[in-house]
């Protein structure tokens, strides 16, 4: 995941709406959005090469979601985990606070940089593992951002997804919101990040909708979840090379217990 906008509403009926650009290698082996055969209380995609996941929930009342920080100084060893099983560990984990907690206190070294996403139900959090720090935060209510720098980090494709959102929430949703993820235009080279990729990348990859033959957006993804309901809805929107539609998933998660996870919280 590459792209993150969202609305957290805490104590609200719809806590949280979110939409999400994946990009990666098109060539890379994916399953789309569905109900994991081997771990049925968990939906999402998933990697196929490496087993994980860049945004899924679990039926009990969890959401989580990774993206990876573009820092080419960041070193990791041979062997390191894959970011995405970070995203099945959050679901599936028996004491989230606490398994975020090792995380932030030094296993999440082990990994490439990464933001992690992870709401329960009553709370958020972002982890941010960059070059030379672990940051875990409560996330705050309202409309935020996520790329590949940290938590609302301005940089114009955050931007344009965080208006594009709160547009959405005022007219369409989540029409709106897909319509303002799938911007191809690059943003001016005068509000280009400098992440150490060069000026052509950075370009390439500034507008909220990668469009390329070997990389690029491959899905656009909504999520609305609903407490009055005891539902979490998602939408999975596909694309191949170049950006061409390739069809699209819906899911409609019936919450297994009281709306929220409500483990190991007074």
């Amino acid at each position: 995941m590459c792209l993150i906008a969202f609305d957290y509403r805490p104590g609200s009926v719809v806590p949280l709406r979110l939409v999400a650009n994946r990009d990666e290698f098109h060539q890379r082996p994916t399953a789309e959005l569905g109900v994991w055969q081997d771990v049925p209380d968990i939906v999402g995609g998933r990697d196929l090469e490496a087993g994980g996941s860049w945004l899924a929930v679990h039926r009990r009342g969890r959401v989580a979601a990774v993206t990876n920080v573009r820092d080419p100084a960041i070193r990791v060893a041979a062997g390191s985990p894959s970011r995405g099983h970070l995203v099945r560990e959050a679901l599936e984990c028996p004491d989230l606070p606490a398994w975020l907690a090792g995380l932030a206190e030094g296993k999440g070294w082990r990994y490439a940089g990464f933001n992690l996403l992870v709401g329960d139900g009553r709370r958020f959090w972002h982890l941010h593992r960059g070059r030379e720090r672990l940051l875990l935060t409560q996330v705050t209510p309202g409309i935020h951002g996520l790329s590949n720098a940290s938590l609302d980090t301005p940089w114009p494709k955050l931007i344009a997804a965080r208006q594009g959102l709160a547009t959405a929430l005022r007219r369409r949703w989540p029409e709106d919101a897909v319509a303002a993820m799938s911007e191809t235009n690059p943003a001016d080279d005068t509000h280009l990040p400098d992440t150490g990729v060069g000026l052509e990348l950075e370009r390439r990859l500034s507008p909220p909708f990668v469009v390329g033959e070997q990389y690029g957006t491959r899905a656009t993804t909504w999520l609305a979840w609903d407490t009055e309901a005891g539902i979490i809805e998602l939408e999975e929107h596909r694309y191949g090379p170049e950006g061409v539609a390739q069809g699209r998933s819906r899911e409609r998660i019936a919450l297994s217990c009281a709306h929220v996870d409500t483990s190991h919280y007074p």
